[in-house]
């Protein structure tokens, strides 16, 4: 017989108040990591000085709307949007290959949105004039968007057979299509000239700073999908932890939860690795540190890497202005090294060398 706990009393394992108190914290960081991105930056503008002067009805100077509003603002919007995307996306893949070191570039999204950032680099000069007038600075993102859409509906169709997807041959093909990509892509980078390089280099290194507002509109609403999706395929994600045959027994729609995931995680990255170029770890630090803290229940995972990854790419693009300022760092190489030891860390732990 089910054992039914007191009104206000938590059953043992509940972990539900622990995820809570969990978001609340969360926000907070989350709202200090945005007041200091705001804050933080070379130019010298105070952000406290100016919302004083506001406040006092006083007028803004020219530089100082600049700064805030056409700058910082839009930035520290992209960076919390990218990295709550970049986290939520890699607890989807977690949770839908039941594999904690999971990433979303196994499904090959973040290999294909690289590609076509190449193929723009280095061959968008052969477009006719008129279309790179149209595209201007959105080339390189725009490309990137085509070539994840392109790689996530090439292996969505490998491994789809009379409706049924195998999360299996996903992966498998995720590793062949990321492989043939590389190698074209090397190509590409072969015959590039050194202004084409330079731009290669720092792209593939990845960074928000270029970030606008108009970039912003263009790419939030396909960041937000997952987001919305998150909250309607979470009970679906903890019945697959159980398998899919028993996931099915419950009475969930597998299939449709597979779909909804994968293609929320190709809008979500696509769109992201669009407008921030390669920032890696993201999707893996965040969840797994989440899924030791309050456990695998999605229905409080996803929520939690959402604010998590949003205030860590911030607090990271922080630490990349001022470490060698005036001059900024790319953020990937602050997750890197922010990542890289975690990672090695988690696979030592799993292998039960590391007793922590």
């Amino acid at each position: 017989m089910a054992t039914v706990a007191p009104r206000g009393v938590a059953l043992a394992g509940d972990r539900s108040h622990q995820a809570n108190r969990l978001t609340g914290a969360l926000l907070v960081v989350l709202c200090a990591a945005v007041l200091a991105s705001l804050a933080i930056g070379a130019s010298g503008t105070s952000l406290w000085s100016t919302l004083w002067d506001f406040l006092r009805g006083e007028d803004l100077s020219l530089r100082d709307r600049v700064v805030l509003w056409d700058i910082r603002l839009p930035r520290t919007l992209m960076g919390a949007l990218v990295g709550a995307a970049l986290a939520v996306s890699g607890a989807i893949m977690q949770g839908l290959f039941r594999n904690p070191l999971a990433d979303p570039g196994l499904i090959g999204v973040s290999a294909g949105a690289g590609f076509g950032a190449i193929v723009a680099i280095v061959l968008g000069g052969l477009l006719p004039l008129a279309l790179q007038d149209v595209l201007g600075y959105y080339l390189v993102p725009f490309a990137a968007f085509l070539g994840s859409w392109a790689s996530t509906i090439i292996l969505y169709r490998v491994s789809t057979r009379k409706g049924h997807t195998s999360v299996a041959t996903m992966l498998l093909a995720g590793i062949a299509l990321g492989a043939l990509t590389g190698a074209v892509s090397g190509l590409l980078v072969y015959i590039a000239d050194d202004a084409q390089l330079r731009t290669l280099t720092f792209w593939g290194m990845g960074s928000i700073a270029g970030a606008t507002w108009s970039k912003l509109l263009t790419a939030a609403p396909l960041m937000i999908v997952a987001f919305v999706a998150a909250p309607f395929i979470a009970k679906g994600l903890n019945g697959l932890a159980l398998g899919e045959a028993a996931a099915s027994h419950m009475g969930i729609a597998v299939q449709r939860t597979k779909n909804t995931a994968i293609l929320a995680v190709a809008a979500a990255v696509g769109s992201a690795v669009a407008v921030s170029g390669g920032i890696g770890f993201v999707g893996i630090v965040v969840p797994h540190l989440l899924r030791l803290a309050v456990g695998p229940d999605h229905r409080y995972l996803l929520r939690n890497s959402a604010l998590l990854g949003a205030a860590l790419l911030l607090m990271a693009d922080i630490i990349s202005r001022v470490v060698i300022a005036p001059a900024e760092l790319p953020i990937g190489i602050i997750m890197a090294v922010i990542g890289g030891p975690f990672f090695l860390w988690i696979l030592l732990r799993r292998r039960g060398i590391l007793d922590m």
